[in-house]
């Protein structure tokens, strides 16, 4: 496990922007698919965090009709300082989102539904019930849909993470982000041990089920520290490991210190991979829920669905 978490002094002098390489460009958001779950979202009042994150793969995923959907509103209680999620004091929460989310999912014919939400600190008994009767919606409007969640920390209270997977999703992730030296900076509220012992307690508490994170890079990380985090989440038997370049969201966000070559980032994976993990996904535009499908059959623990 790694040491106790320093404090990091972040430089927000300007800086000279450094021009996009050619492997980070993705296409405009178009097509038809495109527009119709943007239109299915508003009709259902539901937030996809590939809005609000401001992912690059909007355009690939929806035309796809793959969506992220974000339970427990659109405003977070953390200021986490690479998220574009908006922050602020949240609505209360709302009980019909569940049904609304699964209904999108059934009208899209989703074969593999990928549930997530913004930090809910006021209330986490509350949001793990929301997760957990989302999967039971899904599994009673759209029967056969696999279910993968991307949860937050719930401030490390086991019995809401207990919940969730009760409910009995396919996939658990939760995302470790960066490397612990980084963590007060990038992940406010969070804490690197939570993080590990959160994925630890997924096989304890549940031991079929695939288990997921996420790492991004370029934002102050060195490799040796990156090579420490894969060992400890290895130490906890994730099974699926995805790595992508962290990319600043505005001027009101941390500094990205670098790109990442592909070069790179194929050297991640083929480290990562000595680690124990089942599956690694590692590339520029990677986020969690990007071919969510294919990693998690990948593990070989679910069994596969065409899409």
């Amino acid at each position: 496990m790694a040491s106790a978490i320093e404090l990091v002094q972040i430089d927000l002098s300007p800086r000279r922007p450094q021009p996009k390489p050619g492997w980070l460009k993705a296409r405009a958001p178009m097509g038809d698919n495109y527009h119709e779950l943007k239109k299915l979202a508003r009709t259902l009042d539901l937030h996809t965090v590939c809005e609000s994150a401001q992912c690059p793969n909007i355009g690939e995923c929806w035309n796809h009709k793959t969506a992220t959907f974000m339970l427990l509103g659109n405003l977070c209680t953390r200021r986490c300082g690479f998220c574009a999620v908006p922050k602020g004091k949240p609505e209360p929460l709302d009980v019909d989102e569940p049904r609304r989310v699964a209904e999108a999912v059934a009208t899209l014919g989703l074969k593999h539904a990928v549930v997530t939400s913004v930090n809910r600190d006021d209330d986490n008994f509350g949001g793990a019930r929301i997760f957990a009767e989302t999967i039971r919606e899904i599994r009673r409007q759209a029967p056969g849909c696999q279910i993968e969640v991307l949860i937050p920390d719930f401030q490390g209270i086991d019995d809401c993470l207990k919940i969730v997977l009760e409910a009995n999703p396919e996939v658990l992730n939760h995302n470790t982000e960066t490397v612990p030296r980084l963590y007060r900076a990038v992940r406010s509220g969070a804490r690197y041990e939570r993080t590990l012992k959160l994925l630890e307690n997924v096989k304890h508490f549940a031991p079929g089920m695939v288990s997921k994170t996420g790492v991004m890079v370029g934002i102050g990380e060195t490799m040796e520290e990156l090579l420490e985090v894969f060992r400890d989440l290895g130490a906890c038997n994730v099974d699926i490991l995805t790595v992508g370049q962290y990319l600043r969201p505005s001027k009101n966000h941390l500094p990205m210190t670098r790109y990442y070559t592909p070069e790179e980032f194929a050297f991640i994976k083929q480290e990562a991979l000595k680690m124990g993990f089942r599956h690694v996904e590692s590339g520029p535009l990677v986020r969690s829920s990007y071919h969510a499908h294919e990693q998690a059959e990948s593990t070989g623990l679910i069994e596969a669905n065409s899409i």
